[in-house]
Parts: C-alpha cells; structure tokens; sequence
C-alpha cells in the first residue's frame, strides 16, 4: 500500500553554515564597525548579540536571508522577545524541528476533511499518510502545499510505492 511521511526538520549543518555566514555578514557591513555583534549556535538555539535593539532585528533579518540561502525555511523560526540589559541586547531564535502534537493534529484534520481516499495517523513526530493508489497521496501533498495549509515548513519524505 503506498505511503508516505510528513515531517517538519531542517539539515543542522546548512544551519550551522548559516549562523557562520550571518556573523561574517555582520562583521564586514558598515553600519557594525566598532559594534560588538554576534551569532552564536547551540543546539537548535540562536542568541543574538548586540548594543541594541535596533541592531537585533537588523541581525534577525540578516539570519533570516542566510537561512533562506542555505535551503532552510524561515518558518521554522521561533524568535523570543529580546533581552534589554544596559548596554546589551539580547535575543534567542529557537529552529523547530518536528512536529508538535497540536501541528500533527491539524494535519489529520485537514487531510480528514478533504475527503481523499487516504488514512493519516500520528507516529511520534510525524504524520504516515497511506492510501490505495499514489494519486490520492499525491493529492494530499498538494492540499497540504496550498497557499491555505498549515503555516509550518514541511517535508515529504519516505515516498512509498
């Protein structure tokens, strides 16, 4: 019975990639000279560093760029209210990876209510969508890529015949 996974993740490399190249972006612009700004990755956290609020989201928007660049969707960012402390900002952006319970419901939902010929069921962090023929699944990715689906980056992987 042909089959197939939906998933919400990103390459941890192309995003370590990123945060390099968005710091050496900020370190060669003009209007960070003598300014103390950084990127810094751990884990699937994003804290950035600055003097300011104003530099913080210029930075996030910087981030933002190279992870489009490197193939990472940017709504996978989960940006947090930034920290003022005197003479330092600061702001962490957390990468999603997975599907959270809510998410992985609202996908069976959708799938439920187009009335395909097709089965959704939650497997951990992940939907398995199985159906009789590869049309039906085909259709299914469709709806889920529609401009009105669910405003999550997600993939489709696993494609069984």
């Amino acid at each position: 019975m042909p089959s197939f996974d939906i998933v919400s993740e990103f390459d941890k490399h192309e995003a370590r990639n990123a945060v390099d190249q968005a710091n050496r972006e900020i370190q060669g612009r003009f209007d960070f000279r003598g300014v103390s700004a950084d990127f810094e990755l751990s884990g699937e956290t994003v804290t950035l560093q600055a003097e300011v609020d104003f530099q913080l989201r210029q930075m996030l928007d910087v981030l933002r760029n190279r992870l489009i660049a490197r193939g990472i969707d940017p709504r996978c960012m989960d940006v947090a209210e930034p920290e003022l402390s005197g003479v330092r900002a600061r702001q962490t952006v957390r990468l999603k990876q997975g599907l959270e319970a809510q998410e992985a419901k609202d996908i069976v939902k959708r799938i439920k209510a187009s009335k395909l010929k097709v089965q959704a069921q939650i497997q951990g962090d992940q939907v398995r969508v199985t159906g009789k023929k590869r049309d039906d699944l085909q259709s299914a990715m469709a709806l889920l890529k529609a401009e009105d689906g669910p405003d999550i980056p997600l993939q489709f992987n696993n494609f069984r015949d």
